[in-house]
């Protein structure tokens, strides 16, 4: 898929296909920008690499990741897998700075809520961390509602993580 988008000189595409390397690189992108963004150390790189890696081995027709690439350069990713017959988890959001603020975000969480109704999930969660505002706005406007809050030493810091969720039987749209 390509999208056409102004903010952007050169185009931006999304894939659904692994490729060799991608799961190392958008591992890589998870712990470079959120060590310099946040502080967080190398458990991070685990926390992303170990469930990605099994994915990357055995996911199901019920689950599918979105990789972003410019100029064939990997600079976002999103996923959705399957936590139980009827709930998904959206996992792996992440942008390049040089592409947040776009819509980009929107689209791609938009993507997958789509997604997660067409496979027949009855809702879909994540976690997220309370410093995130612009991710956590993005959730809430797009109606998922926050229904856990836990606070710990994670990743080498102190973090508030934040589950959010979205029924897709409600009749909340996602949009």
């Amino acid at each position: 898929m390509r999208l056409n988008n102004r903010d952007f000189d050169r185009p931006v595409t999304i894939r659904h296909d692994l490729r060799p390397g991608d799961v190392g690189y958008i591992t890589y992108l998870h712990g470079s920008i959120y060590g310099r963004e946040q502080g967080w150390d190398h458990t991070f790189d685990a926390y992303v690499a170990v469930p990605l890696s099994s994915f990357a081995m055995s996911h199901t027709p019920r689950e599918q990741i979105w990789i972003v690439e410019q100029e064939g350069r990997i600079v976002g990713s999103a996923a959705v897998v399957q936590f139980s017959e009827d709930e998904a988890q959206l996992r792996w959001l992440l942008l390049d700075p040089g592409h947040r603020g776009c819509g980009l975000g929107r689209h791609l969480v938009k993507e997958a809520v789509q997604f997660c109704r067409a496979a027949g999930y009855s809702s879909v969660f994540l976690w997220t961390v309370d410093i995130l505002a612009a991710a956590t706005g993005l959730y809430q406007s797009l109606g998922f509602v926050k229904t856990e809050e836990v606070t710990h030493r994670l990743w080498g810091s102190m973090i508030t993580e934040v589950s959010y969720q979205l029924s897709l039987s409600d009749g909340q749209t996602g949009d």
